[in-house]
């Protein structure tokens, strides 16, 4: 049976990508991916320093939130947002 929301993780090298499919917030929402690494330190001194302008205005520094995980987002000129995250 096809599920409702389907759901899956594409993983190489200690990168992994969580892929939903979700029509209601595909309509409403701006694409939204989270990649999930297991050193964020460095992702985010990689990005910050080549490529400041991608840093989300509303993400901008490493966090940690409430679900657990440290995050960070990314926001390209036509509006997809990118988390980068490490549990």
């Amino acid at each position: 049976m096809a599920s409702q929301q389907p759901f899956c993780v594409v993983e190489k090298d200690g990168l992994a990508i969580h892929l939903i499919q979700n029509k209601e917030y595909a309509e409403k929402d701006r694409p939204e991916l989270r990649l999930v690494t297991t050193d964020i330190e460095e992702v985010y001194t990689k990005i910050k320093s080549s490529h400041p302008e991608l840093v989300h205005p509303n993400a901008k520094v490493v966090s940690m939130r409430p679900w657990g995980a440290r995050e960070f987002a990314l926001k390209d000129e036509s509006d997809v947002c990118v988390i980068i995250q490490q549990w």
